[in-house]
């Protein structure tokens, strides 16, 4: 068998191909030129079957899918995409394409025996129906982004003229502050400025609606599929747009062989910097989908809010420790170190921090727990989902 590395950009491809002994057989650059690929990946299939296929791995990036598809179609055996590794010091593309060379043979026995290859963050490509809704709610989500820039201006324009009082509701969204910023006396260039930023708004709230609606239809293909955004839904501040984003990203929840290792795919395990005795705890890693976690955050927000459990812990952090309540989950991720915890001296400065994470993997924990068992009755379900945060808290060691 062959071992094709590939090292992927957009006008060439850095490539090291071993064989069975593991000796360098060829290497060297092509272009992604549509013949000079073609010709070379013919060629390479001819030559693989007569070594009984081949296996190709390649690091993930923002255009691989056209390549993962050109090598499905010249029968590879096994694709491996991996996350690229930036700490190598002299980096060159040649060297790239050796040291993924040298990934695969060094796992070639594993791979053909089905097990977890070593040393490799490998990652699994989405389904071709998961894909497409992972693009659609990444498109709304920059939708709803530009929407909020546009509204930001108009506040800007208020508060520019402190009219901020003769606001007749604190919530843009509504349609009597709407009718007034329509109606309300600017000067020609301010007043100028807001209807160009009020036919943008319009126009992104008929895009997000569109786009809202073909997610639904992309949802309502399959009636399992339906079932989960219905089980999803039943957590504390998952929306169906939120479910619908989880889902698409979770893709088979059977591979996960616990609920950690969700909160891990997430992005929501803490870092750590163990040595020599000494055990530090740091933010959360954020390798995970930042899409993900934003539906995530927004669940925090609504426990907070209206969880009697997490209010009734948050009251216990606040007189403690003397801090403003937690608003927004990100800004809560972010701050200075704080030498409350002896036994951490690395928590962020906001009072609940590790309120929102151990929420954030509470919420992971139940997605795990939702999907895998099913079809449930609705107190079960309400039972499954309430938010008691002691138990993981203890378990991380977090103070309570």
């Amino acid at each position: 068998m062959l071992y094709l590395a590939i090292d992927q950009h957009k006008n060439h491809l850095t490539i090291n191909i071993r064989n069975e002994q593991g000796d360098v057989m060829q290497k060297g650059q092509i272009s992604t030129n549509h013949a000079e690929v073609d010709d070379f990946f013919v060629a390479f299939a001819k030559k693989a079957c007569k070594h009984r296929g081949y296996m190709a791995i390649v690091e993930v990036c923002g255009f691989n899918d056209w390549l993962l598809e050109k090598l499905r179609k010249t029968r590879c055996s096994e694709i491996v995409v991996i996350q690229p590794d930036n700490s190598a010091v002299n980096k060159t593309d040649k060297r790239d394409a050796n040291a993924l060379g040298e990934l695969l043979w060094n796992n070639r026995k594993r791979l053909q025996g089905g097990q977890r290859p070593n040393g490799i963050r490998r990652i699994f490509p989405a389904a071709p129906a998961d894909a497409q809704v992972r693009q659609l709610a990444n498109f709304r989500q920059r939708l709803l982004k530009h929407r909020t820039m546009v509204i930001n201006k108009i506040k800007g324009v208020i508060n520019k003229h402190n009219l901020t009082h003769d606001v007749p509701s604190e919530n843009s969204g509504t349609q009597k502050f709407r009718k007034w910023i329509k109606t309300v006396q600017l000067p020609v260039i301010d007043r100028f400025e807001v209807n160009m930023n009020i036919e943008a708004w319009e126009l992104y709230d008929k895009q997000i609606l569109e786009v809202e609606g073909e997610l639904v239809k992309r949802s309502e293909a399959t009636q399992e599929k339906m079932g989960d955004v219905y089980r999803l839904k039943s957590i504390p501040g998952i929306s169906a747009m939120g479910a619908i984003t989880l889902l698409s990203r979770i893709g088979d929840i059977k591979r996960f062989k616990n609920p950690d290792s969700l909160a891990n795919y997430f992005g929501l395990t803490p870092g750590c910097h163990n040595t020599a005795g000494k055990h530090r705890v740091g933010g959360i890693t954020k390798r995970g989908n930042a899409v993900a976690r934003q539906v995530l955050n927004f669940a925090v927000i609504h426990v907070v809010r209206k969880d009697p459990v997490m209010k009734e812990w948050h009251k216990k952090i606040k007189r403690r420790r003397g801090t403003n309540t937690a608003r927004v989950a990100e800004n809560c991720l972010h701050g200075t170190k704080d030498k409350e915890y002896g036994e951490d001296k690395h928590v962020l400065g906001r009072s609940s921090w590790g309120e929102v994470w151990t929420v954030l993997t509470n919420i992971a924990v139940s997605l795990t727990n939702l999907l895998h068992q099913g079809e449930r009755t609705l107190r079960e379900v309400r039972e499954k989902c309430s938010h008691n945060p002691m138990p993981i808290a203890r378990k991380l060691g977090w103070k309570t």
